[in-house]
């Protein structure tokens, strides 16, 4: 018969790896990071333009927001573009932000 070898109990298991694996199964990481767009998006287009939008992303350094009308489409895109990403890459700066993609929806 072999010697039988004992391996020393590995003691217990750091919180963090516990909390990454629960957070992970959970789908909490991906709500946080959704909750951190959305007010990072809120802060930066102020509260005319909050109510008529909403954020779908951010994929690709691309940023998809869903507009309520295809005027407040050209009204962001052409008046508030810059201003907005400025904001949105302050907000965010461990984000790559590229640009901005409306899209008309319904809300």
């Amino acid at each position: 018969m072999a010697p039988r070898i004992d391996k020393p109990d590995p003691g217990p298991e750091p919180i963090k790896e516990v909390l990454a694996r629960l957070f992970a199964a959970r789908g909490w990481g991906r709500r946080q990071g959704r909750l951190h767009l959305e007010r990072a998006w809120s802060d930066a287009v102020g509260s005319d333009y909050d109510a008529q939008t909403r954020v779908l992303g951010l994929k690709r350094g691309i940023f998809e927001i869903e507009v309520a009308s295809a005027v407040l489409v050209q009204e962001l895109l052409h008046y508030h573009n810059r201003r907005i990403l400025k904001a949105l890459r302050e907000k965010l700066p461990g984000q790559t932000i590229k640009e901005l993609r409306f899209k008309v929806g319904k809300f």
